[in-house]
């Protein structure tokens, strides 16, 4: 397929409704291990967004925002679309929330890539993905589960909507939002599975050691210790 895309570069947005974000029904079943605060919102990318920051607006809605058709990323040359997501730690990733619609705008098919900072549609079009997910035509949201074992250390994820359930009738695909469910770790310059820097101030550390035990204090969302 022959892309005509613009490629819109990002212009620095304030993000500080997810600084607000709402933890009070992060006890829920469905919030448990949901990712939110580790997702680098300034420096989200949309290739053939139709409307420019809209990509990242819809990753940017917290859980209670979900159902909100507004803001909706469309796509704009035709029914395809990539986005850049970076996340400030590294991710051990679960499962993708996305809410589309029952619309033959609906994207169909959602092909995974970790770790990449070099992707274009062409590079997509003809490069592995990490995974495929076939998606619903439904507008209830839609929790898709990945490989854990190939999602142990995402920094970050390309996620690239091939197709819409139109099967070529439709030039717009739409999505209203994104979410992420897995756990975190912050990222250092230490390997992780060390918990103290070399000269570290003993004072400085209240915790009794332990790896578990920080990894889970580094987790988003309740649930963060099961270790799965």
């Amino acid at each position: 397929m022959s892309h005509c895309h613009d490629e819109h570069h990002h212009h620095g947005h304030d993000h500080s409704e997810g600084s607000a974000h709402d933890h009070t029904d992060d006890i829920t079943p469905a919030l448990q291990n949901h990712v939110y605060e580790p997702i680098d919102f300034s420096a989200i990318t949309t290739l053939n967004e139709a409307e420019p920051q809209s990509g990242a607006k819809i990753v940017q809605k917290t859980w209670m925002e979900r159902m909100d058709q507004e803001p909706e990323l469309n796509s704009d040359a035709d029914e395809q679309l990539l986005m850049h997501i970076p996340f400030t730690g590294q991710i051990r990733l679960h499962s993708i929330l996305l809410r589309t619609s029952t619309t033959s705008h609906a994207p169909m098919t959602l092909k995974l890539y970790l770790n990449r900072e070099d992707l274009d549609f062409s590079t997509a079009s003809s490069l592995p993905p990490t995974q495929t997910l076939e998606l619903a035509q439904t507008n209830e949201i839609q929790e898709i589960g990945v490989k854990r074992a190939l999602f142990n250390t995402v920094r970050s994820l390309d996620l690239f909507f091939e197709d819409n359930w139109s099967r070529g009738e439709e030039d717009v695909t739409k999505v209203s939002y994104l979410g992420f469910k897995g756990e975190w770790m912050k990222l250092s310059r230490e390997p992780v599975n060390f918990i103290y820097e070399a000269a570290a101030n003993p004072g400085d550390h209240k915790m009794a050691s332990g790896v578990g035990e920080k990894l889970g204090s580094d987790i988003g969302g309740a649930g963060g210790r099961d270790g799965v």
